[in-house]
């Protein structure tokens, strides 16, 4: 599940996506987010004290709680507790 995701963010990387979401995970364990970005549907794993760039160009994101988000792709998103704060 790690290669698809890896070989999303280094596509952005390459082609110079400027503006993307980030999401830090402060937490001692990993969490799972579920990203969709038009018809497409991913599980983002994201590992403890990992960061990650996701979501160029805006898209869906359901939280470890549950909850679920709108992004337009410039937020930075910290996991905590295994909450998500959207900064």
């Amino acid at each position: 599940m790690k290669t698809p995701v890896l070989t999303l963010a280094a596509s952005f990387m390459m082609l110079g996506v400027c503006s993307a979401a980030t999401v830090t995970n402060k937490d001692a364990q990993s969490h799972i987010l579920i990203v969709t970005e038009g018809s497409d549907k991913v599980e983002l794993v994201v590992e403890a004290g990992a960061t990650t760039v996701f979501c160029p160009g805006g898209c869906f994101v359901t939280m470890p709680s549950g909850d679920r988000e709108t992004l337009s792709g410039d937020e930075t998103i910290e996991i905590v507790n295994g909450a998500a704060v959207i900064k």
